[in-house]
């Protein structure tokens, strides 16, 4: 793929999206060209991705599907490794087995050659010579890929006499970008020399889940919540990203990333945007997107009094033995790194002033759960002061982002009796409850989104160098001390530290990760 010369390539009229098929999210023709073919993120993830799109008819007719990879490979044998990972997938996720028809399309058009294989997809699958680069190699090599795609004139893109796009080239970059502040503004300008920022998706898979892509529908579709979105009527917002899986094999990059690098400033910032944003004035993504850089333009760096880092020491997890971090593969014995993080933010500006938003997210956690939790302020009390009512419960509105996805409105009610005697309920929406639910490993929406053009799911340049100018105190304070690691046992919820980080800052606590049992909402004999 190194031909310097640009592609010209014969448009596919016939199959070019209509404006009411672009209008539908329907993909044009295209190529998508993947470096680290033969990885493991390929294989757990992107090609599974495919097979999904392909299932439910929203991969392009016209597309093929490029390796490049280090090792010798030839397209036969990476095609009977994707389909063997594609297969294993299936399996995994309940069906029977692969459907080879839903497959097909995606094998056919696959290859793993060197020198002109846009040229060649072009000619023989008819996409037009449009094509996603995408880069599932170590972050390391972000840069240098992008800078070798430039100077090979394979980020050019073609329009017509009209100015319309004839020829168009997109990047796909997953994370992390950068490891701090001044590597992300390095890699920003590097890879800004080859391409333009409509070109650029920055990939971050939290947001492919259906829960996340929902707060926007939640919150200004319904005229029930926006109107108490804000500092009057909101206490706090918790944001857990809970994990009981532990480093696994990824010892080596972990000990170069840690926690906070790794969730902190692409997912987690990401999610309280999207809780803390001002109405779009449309969904144009450049629209979406500017209201969620303002986000991060009013955020405050973080003290480093203001966070809390823990590491798991051994334990036990979901019942089964779990050893400690430094007893991990590829991990130093003596490892400073963190694998538990709990940080305060705040966005200064009319809507959330002196609402806090907490943030914790860690490994050999007591339960997987990811959740958006708003507490809202307390009710007066002075109704029930002559009442046998001793306190009132908080109301929680919580977004469940996964593993079951939905949403729960907790609220209090009158126990039946003759006193009042308050109960606290939950009216509790689930997605499986309502939709048939559809494999999905959380790329299907970001690579189509690709496809079509649509950025709003993807980081813009200036976010990303936000999100870590909001964390970088904390990165530069906790690179200067020793921590006094191990300090939480695997499968604990973190560490004490991170319980006063709540309890010092107005009395308030974190919700658990494990809930407790609910009652049953009926007696068994009262059901019919």
């Amino acid at each position: 793929m190194a031909d310097d010369r640009p592609i010209h390539a014969a448009p596919v009229p016939d199959e070019a999206p209509s404006p009411a098929e672009r209008k539908a999210g329907l993909a044009g023709p295209c190529a998508l060209v993947l470096f680290g073919a033969t990885g493991d993120l390929t294989k757990r993830l992107v090609a599974p991705a495919l097979y999904n799109l392909s299932r439910t008819g929203a991969l392009p007719k016209h597309f093929a599907l490029i390796g490049v990879a280090r090792g010798e490979g030839t397209a036969e044998s990476w095609r009977d490794e994707l389909h063997d990972a594609v297969k294993a997938y299936v399996e995994a996720s309940g069906d029977e087995s692969l459907d080879e028809a839903v497959w097909k399309p995606i094998a056919d058009g696959m290859s793993y050659v060197q020198g002109d294989a846009l040229d060649t997809a072009a000619k023989t699958r008819g996409t037009g010579g449009n094509a996603i680069f995408y880069l599932a190699v170590a972050d390391r090599l972000f840069g240098a890929v992008v800078e070798q795609l430039g100077k090979a004139k394979l980020t050019d893109q073609e329009e017509d006499s009209d100015g319309k796009r004839r020829i168009w080239r997109r990047v796909v970059i997953e994370k992390p970008f950068g490891h701090s502040l001044a590597s992300a503004r390095a890699l920003n300008a590097k890879v800004g020399r080859a391409l333009g920022e409509d070109q650029i998706f920055r990939i971050d898979h939290f947001l492919g889940k259906e829960t996340v892509q929902s707060i926007m529908a939640l919150r200004f579709a319904n005229g029930l919540f926006e109107p108490i979105w804000n500092r009057d009527r909101i206490d706090h917002v918790q944001i857990t990203v809970a994990e009981t899986v532990g480093v696994e094999q990824r010892g080596a990059f972990y000990e170069a990333t840690g926690a906070l690098r790794d969730m902190v400033p692409n997912h987690a910032l990401t999610l309280i945007s999207m809780v803390a944003m001002d109405p779009p004035p449309s969904f144009d993504p450049t629209a979406v997107r500017d209201k969620k850089a303002e986000v991060f333009v009013a955020m405050p760096a973080v003290r480093p009094d203001q966070a809390v880092r823990g590491q798991y020491g051994p334990g036990s997890v979901l019942g089964k033995p779990a050893r400690a971090y430094r007893r991990e593969p590829n991990v130093a014995a003596d490892s400073n790194v963190e694998t538990y993080v709990a940080l305060r933010f705040e966005v200064d500006n009319w809507r959330w002033a002196g609402v806090p938003f907490y943030v914790r997210t860690g490994k050999h956690m007591s339960r997987r759960s990811t959740e958006i939790a708003i507490r809202f302020k307390q009710a007066p009390y002075a109704a029930f002061q002559d009442t046998p009512v001793e306190a009132l419960g908080p109301n929680w509105l919580v977004l469940r982002i996964a593993p079951d996805e939905g949403v729960s409105l907790q609220f209090e009610v009158k126990r039946p009796g003759q006193v009042m005697e308050l109960a606290a309920v939950k009216m509790d929406f689930h997605y499986d409850d309502w939709f048939a639910k559809a494999p999905n490993v959380g790329y299907e929406t970001l690579i189509h989104d690709v496809m079509i053009g649509d950025q709003t799911l993807f980081m813009r340049a200036d976010m990303v160098e936000q999100g870590w100018r909001i964390v970088q105190p904390v990165l530069d304070a906790w690179a200067a001390e020793k921590a006094d690691f191990p300090n939480y046992k695997s499968g604990d919820d973190g560490p004490d530290a991170s319980d006063a980080l709540l309890a010092g800052d107005g009395g308030r606590s974190w919700r658990p990760v494990t809930e407790p049992p609910q009652p049953q909402a009926r007696a068994e004999g009262a059901r019919s």
